[in-house]
């Protein structure tokens, strides 16, 4: 037998245990999304999904599917949707018998009742390098704090908030101008490709799961909308850091008072200022011109204005906008 024969005989065997594996995933952004679609092109069993639900979105809040729902749907996999994992879905999924659940940004804890269920147990993965950022949104923490690497974190849960043993992880490099947005699909990639890597040899029990060592714990910043209001006395490197983390949303805002009007203002898109606009003694949140672009001082550098959008109006560039509004230059924004 050669050795491609003996591979090909491997990957058929264990294919077919993957096809009888019964699977429960759990999950709801793209992120989550990117992690099923591997597992149903790979032909593994997935005999229902939970998912969180419908929720209104957008000014016509209109009900929308998660991504992981619309991707269940599309290939006739059972949905669930509870509002809260209590008993009556516990004993719900009980009935389903699977063999393994895997949760990927399901925006839920599993009680105790449902993590003792799989004989393979519930596997997590996570958008960082456990022990760090445990908790909700761990992108954007990463983001946040500034990080030049990240990751993904496959590993067995418990009744605590991702402090569960590890069975596999993997580096990432974030780029400088990386956002919450391109990080995150690109280690919904990641989570796939080692997900795909780790199933076997866990469910043929060749992983020793590995503790977490919580004297490196960090834990992760809620994210809620109004964290987007930038305070221009912070340096510059931060206030970039903010946008990068909270792009697409919450996005980021500040306040201009424009004569005896205070208006909201998001910045949709920004970049740091490159030449050393310390130089010169400004007032943190003062907007000023370098050649054509329009900047904003903080306590330290500067950020140039790409793309604004004034509340209730369409996002404009930061010239056209300056255009109708001369007045913004050498304004003080809050």
């Amino acid at each position: 037998m050669t050795l491609i024969s003996f591979y090909s005989l491997a990957l058929s065997k264990f294919m077919k245990q993957a096809i009888k594996l019964r699977i429960i995933f759990m999950g709801t952004p793209l992120f989550a999304k990117e992690i099923l679609e591997a597992l149903i092109k790979n032909s593994y069993n997935i005999i229902a999904v939970f998912t969180q639900p419908d929720l209104p979105q957008g000014r016509k809040q209109e009900i929308v599917k998660s991504p992981v729902k619309i991707l269940a749907e599309t290939n006739q996999i059972p949905v669930y949707q509870p509002a809260s994992l209590n008993d009556e879905v516990a004993e719900e999924i009980k009935k389903l018998k699977p063999d393994i659940i895997i949760v990927a940004a399901y925006g839920k804890i599993l009680p105790p009742k449902i993590l003792n269920i799989p004989g393979f147990g519930c596997i997590n993965v996570h958008a960082s390098l456990l022990p760090k950022f445990r908790g909700p949104s761990p992108i954007q923490n990463a983001l946040l704090a500034g990080m030049k690497e990240t990751g993904i974190t496959i590993f067995l849960m418990n009744q605590g908030i991702d402090t569960g043993d590890i069975l596999a992880q993997e580096k990432i490099k974030i780029n400088p101008d990386d956002t919450a947005q391109s990080l995150s699909q690109k280690l919904s990639f990641l989570g796939a490709e080692l997900l795909l890597k780790t199933l076997p040899p866990w469910v043929e029990r060749k992983i020793t799961p590995q503790k977490q060592d919580d004297s490196k714990t960090s834990l992760c910043q809620l994210i809620e909308r109004e964290d987007g209001h930038i305070i221009w006395e912070e340096e510059a490197e931060k206030i970039y850091n903010k946008f990068r983390a909270f792009y697409p949303w919450p996005g980021i805002f500040g306040f201009w008072k424009n004569n005896d009007t205070l208006e909201r203002l998001k910045f949709i898109k920004i970049k740091l200022e490159n030449e050393n606009s310390s130089a010169v003694t400004r007032s943190a949140g003062e907007v000023f011109k370098i050649g054509d672009e329009v900047a904003v001082q903080t306590m330290k550098g500067a950020i140039i204005l790409e793309e604004i959008q004034p509340e209730g109006k369409k996002p404009m560039t930061a010239k056209d906008f300056i255009i109708g509004h001369p007045n913004f230059i050498g304004s003080v924004l809050e």
